[in-house]
């Protein structure tokens, strides 16, 4: 068995294992490539014949396979009715102080934990805008 044909060997390995611990579809099309260097290595291609092989078959599969597996793969956000709250307006029920970790809004009939976008404290009965969400809490900003 010759050096090239070990070394392809182990970059198929290397290449299918990698691309078994990340599981992003990553370095598959080079585990790929380096299979058909093998096929090109038995053959009797040289050197030069067995990388060629191993950059073509490379980017072919890259080129036919990853926007096909991309539909598969590609992950969709999907909103929530909580993001709908974001730009919203809040009436502040509990004064908000990111101090001591206090405050709650009311926005569309629901409480939420609240905290200032700002550090600001927010007295209660005040109209807050809802910047974001951060886990269960809504960060606000005092409307003006």
């Amino acid at each position: 068995m010759d050096s090239l044909l070990i070394m392809w060997i182990a970059l198929a390995v290397v290449f299918t294992v990698i691309e078994v611990a990340t599981a992003q579809i990553v370095t598959i099309w080079f585990a790929i490539g380096s299979i058909g260097a093998i096929i090109s290595n038995v053959n009797g291609a040289n050197p030069v014949g067995q990388l060629i092989v191993f950059v073509a078959v490379s980017l072919l599969t890259l080129i036919v396979a990853r926007p096909y597996l991309r539909k598969f793969t590609k992950t969709k956000v999907q909103p929530t009715n909580a993001d709908m709250c974001i730009g919203q307006k809040a009436i502040v029920t509990e004064k908000i102080d990111n101090t001591l970790g206090s405050g709650q809004v009311k926005i569309k009939g629901n409480i939420w934990t609240a905290r200032s976008s700002d550090g600001e404290n927010i007295e209660a009965d005040a109209v807050v805008i809802v910047q974001a969400i951060e886990g269960v809490k809504l960060i606000v900003k005092k409307e003006y």
